[in-house]
């Protein structure tokens, strides 16, 4: 459950980036913690349990992506969105970042303000409350409340979004879901991100479902339908 106060994790070797984060999200009334390096940020993670983390993805030990890669892979830290930081701006490394799990993705050098615009939105959907308990189709079964996806009674690990996305696809079925509307149901109509982000969580949650992702059909030219039976 999110804390009164969220708590935000920045993750980054600089020391001016550290110092400018850390001043303006307090100023913003977040309680920040800092770490420089990857095996700290997964420790403070883990300990700390942080509302969300701010994640560079340029780090002098382990990279930012790996960082990531293990916070999913942990029963403990897998639900806490991550937006990644990075000087880089081309379209491979985005994908990579949402693939792996990441909720937001913005560029150095950054705007404070929308930085934190983007942390309050991210915090936003992750604390949205759903309307129905649990959704079934399909053998797949959704526990909202627990935060669990099952396929035939087997738990499938996903990340917030591609659970979203699922619940989402699932309510709807039978009907086309555009990737503006799934924008706006599983990101909120806040968000930052760009349409394209959509196909990069469908492709994830589909090799997350297997043989079930048959039920996820591709309606070419407007966005997605989840096949009823």
């Amino acid at each position: 459950m999110q804390s009164p106060v969220p708590k935000i994790l920045v993750v980054d070797d600089e020391e001016d980036i550290l110092n400018l984060l850390d001043y303006n999200l307090k100023k913003a009334g977040f309680h920040v913690l800092l770490a420089k390096d990857g095996p700290e940020a997964i420790e403070a993670a883990k300990a700390k349990s942080p509302d969300i983390i701010i994640l560079d993805i340029m780090l002098p030990d382990m990279e930012g992506t790996e960082v990531l890669k293990r916070l999913k892979g942990s029963e403990k830290t897998r639900s806490i969105p991550v937006i990644m930081l990075t000087a880089k701006g081309e379209e491979v490394d985005k994908i990579v970042g949402f693939e792996l799990g990441a909720e937001d993705y913005i560029t150095k050098p950054f705007s404070p303000r929308e930085l934190t615009l983007r942390v309050r939105a991210v915090l936003k959907r992750a604390s949205k409350p759903e309307e129905e308990a649990e959704i079934s189709a399909n053998g797949i079964a959704i526990d909202i409340p627990g935060h669990r996806a099952l396929v035939d009674g087997q738990d499938i690990d996903l990340s917030s979004t591609e659970f979203k996305l699922l619940a989402e696809l699932i309510k709807a079925k039978g009907r086309v879901l555009s990737r503006d509307a799934l924008l706006d149901r599983a990101w909120g109509r806040d968000c930052f991100v760009i349409p394209r982000t959509v196909d990069t969580h469908v492709r994830r949650l589909r090799s997350k479902l297997r043989a079930a992702s048959k039920y996820i059909e591709t309606v070419r030219g407007v966005g997605y339908r989840f096949k009823g039976e």
